[in-house]
């Protein structure tokens, strides 16, 4: 785990830090090679490629997915933004976290 993104996490708001440590946990739990680097002012995750980052806000944290975001199954239409690369989540509240959609999420974004 990289030392700067354990530092941001550490000093963010007590909610966003449990989100992004609950998140965090989820992508080394669900893809395989996965390393982390801090870049851009954020946690970014990648495997052969950037696929995901953590943004701590005031009140939510983002969970952005770099390009692969089309391919990703949304019933609840929970992914916002308009950029033609990235789309984000917000998660306001650990129970926001909806595992198993995100473990599908990640395994299809790695596979890009």
């Amino acid at each position: 785990m990289n030392k700067e993104v354990t530092e941001y996490i550490h000093n963010a708001p007590n909610e966003q830090k449990e989100i992004m440590e609950i998140v965090r946990n989820l992508i080394h739990q669900t893809v395989s090679n996965v390393t982390e680097e801090f870049k851009w002012s954020r946690p970014i995750f990648k495997t052969a490629k950037d696929f995901a980052y953590l943004q701590s806000n005031k009140n939510h944290v983002n969970l952005g997915f770099y390009s692969g975001f089309e391919k990703l199954n949304d019933p609840n239409n929970l992914l916002e933004g308009t950029g033609k690369t990235m789309r984000h989540i917000k998660l306001k509240k650990t129970a926001d976290i909806n595992t198993k959609l995100l473990e599908e999420w990640f395994t299809i974004l790695v596979k890009e």
